[in-house]
């Protein structure tokens, strides 16, 4: 598993967005194989629970929560993001799990309101 952290760790809390989402991820898919047929479940899960999650700890930030789940075939997987904004308060992370049989990339962008 491999977390990367960007932003101003001062304001938004990499590691404690890296916990919870860690734990969702764990509670929805990590006992269980890929199946096809519950992949929409599972990310619309993971997304709602992780936000749940954040917008619990009270912090000052609107948050975006992105999930994908992909079989371990052999394929390759590449993602990418870019964003604009207040480095000294905004920030983000993307967690990256996986079992024997599947792959889960769930990234979180923070965005100050205050």
């Amino acid at each position: 598993m491999e977390e990367y952290h960007h932003g101003n760790e001062g304001s938004f809390n990499s590691e404690e967005a890296d916990a919870s989402i860690k734990e969702c991820i764990e509670n929805i898919i990590g006992g269980v194989d890929y199946n096809q047929n519950l992949v929409n479940k599972w990310t619309a899960s993971i997304v709602e629970h992780s936000l749940t999650q954040l917008v619990k700890q009270g912090k000052p930030y609107k948050y975006i929560v992105t999930c994908a789940v992909m079989q371990k075939s052999g394929a390759g997987l590449h993602t990418a993001n870019s964003c604009y904004w207040d480095t000294a308060m905004d920030g983000s992370c993307t967690v990256r799990w996986e079992n024997r049989t599947m792959y889960c990339v769930v990234s979180v962008f923070a965005v100050a309101t205050a």
